[in-house]
């Protein structure tokens, strides 16, 4: 009984994560899977920033919660705020189109904003704990 529900959690960590990273790429106006094969690094960075910050609160909600349905709730408000995270950041820096910047391979722009979507995981994940 203990492996399927290890197995089962899993899964669903896998399913939530993938799920995450999908809606975060319709964000952007452009494909970032191509501009990884292109090596934009400034895409790299903010979407290294995506998949740490999605992991960290998946991390917390998943210890936190002994249901999978609980644990998938608090990652679903954590991802909100991070999806928000990132309008939000647009918004306060209207020099720089964050998609623009990330598609010229701002390196600067992506690595800041890996670091925002960090920061705001570790604040979010204090408040489902």
């Amino acid at each position: 009984m203990i492996v399927y529900s290890i197995v089962v959690s899993l899964v669903t960590i896998a399913v939530l994560q993938a799920l995450g990273m999908f809606v975060f790429s319709l964000l952007t106006p452009f494909n970032d899977l191509e501009e990884l094969r292109k090596g934009n690094t400034a895409v790299g960075l903010a979407m290294g920033g995506k998949f740490l910050s999605t992991g960290i609160i998946l991390g917390v909600s998943a210890y936190t919660n002994h249901s999978i349905w609980f644990m998938a709730l608090w990652f679903a408000v954590g991802y909100v705020c991070l999806v928000a995270t990132y309008f939000v950041f647009d918004w306060l820096t209207p020099g720089i189109k964050l998609s623009e910047q990330l598609q010229k391979g701002n390196a600067a722009v992506g690595t800041f904003l890996a670091f925002v979507y960090v920061g705001i995981s570790f604040a979010v994940s204090s408040l489902i704990i």
